[in-house]
């Protein structure tokens, strides 16, 4: 995926041009992504770069577009929480996204990877005081 994020798409109508950057295809995606029950948080897709998660500073962090004139592909990065399914959460994220993108751009998406990059554990203070309540 070699395409710049800042190139983007451009559709011409009788009225003018509509110019959707490749930036907002990744927003789009990673905010998809977040939604998906499961998923702690995204990643850069490098190893060092598992355990930095994004808040909303950046929701196209951990995404990489690649935009056609009218197709797009987009690779995911996600850590999730431990004991979810994995194969069910990927696939959850792959629904989202594609059809967030469709429906908002016009797009049509004939690809989403998912990367999971790690699992976030609990913390044992917090298993601690759900076994005391319990």
């Amino acid at each position: 995926m070699e395409k710049s994020l800042t190139e983007g798409i451009t559709s011409y109508n009788n009225v003018g041009a509509v110019k959707i950057a490749d930036e907002v295809v990744a927003i789009i995606a990673g905010l998809a992504a977040s939604e998906v029950k499961g998923v702690a948080g995204m990643s850069g897709g490098f190893v060092g770069d598992i355990s930095e998660f994004v808040g909303k500073k950046n929701p196209s962090k951990g995404v990489k577009v690649e935009v056609g004139e009218k197709e797009a592909a987009v690779d995911v990065y996600v850590i999730v929480d431990f004991g979810v399914r994995i194969p069910e959460v990927a696939n959850e994220i792959q629904r989202n996204v594609k059809n967030s993108i469709e429906k908002m751009t016009g797009l049509d998406v004939v690809e989403v990877n998912i990367h999971i990059q790690g699992v976030v554990f609990p913390d044992e203070e917090k298993m601690e005081e759900q076994i005391r309540v319990k």
